[in-house]
């Protein structure tokens, strides 16, 4: 399930942010087709922030390099390491990159991700709880076309997780 979540935004000044422009240019070299090269540069920025970094970089590289991952169980530790980031960003932090970030907003789409990577890989009672805590949260989605994308999204991996259907998004 890939999604914006924590998407990057052009509008950030690199200059104000280098860190997060660096995470920028490996996600764009990623959805231009160089995923190998972007999934390095991510782990190098990973490697070097470390564990204790920002967590607003640390949430928005990791939720980024699970969708470069081609392996299911790397995708799986991505998506963990992005909620436990996730955890500790602030609303302050999240509005310092844009005014209109709310932590509470990227819930849905981490706890979907993480349901979608679970159900791929047959851990149902896992990917189960994380649709649920996904909709839970969906009520700190607007209204609008990204709210109504991940609410959809949500919908079809729950529709996927009773199908049985394992296979991955085409």
């Amino acid at each position: 399930m890939t999604d914006s979540t924590t998407t990057t935004d052009s509008t950030t000044d690199a200059a104000a942010d280098p860190v997060l422009a660096e995470i920028t240019a490996a996600v764009e070299a990623g959805r231009a087709g160089e995923r190998a090269a972007a999934r390095e540069r991510l782990a190098a920025i990973w490697a070097r922030i470390g564990e204790r970094g920002d967590p607003f970089h640390r949430c928005v590289l990791a939720h980024h390099a699970a969708d470069l991952q081609g392996d299911p169980h790397e995708e799986l530790r991505w998506d963990e390491r992005a909620l436990a980031a996730a955890g500790e960003v602030t609303d302050e932090r999240a509005e310092a990159h844009h005014a209109s970030l709310h932590v509470a907003g990227f819930y849905p789409s981490l706890h979907l991700n993480l349901a979608d990577v679970h159900r791929r890989l047959g851990h149902d009672a896992d990917a189960a709880r994380h649709l649920e805590l996904a909709r839970e949260r969906s009520d700190a989605l607007g209204d609008d076309g990204y709210g109504h994308m991940i609410r959809s999204a949500i919908e079809r991996c729950g529709q996927r997780l009773e199908r049985g259907d394992r296979s991955a998004d085409p």
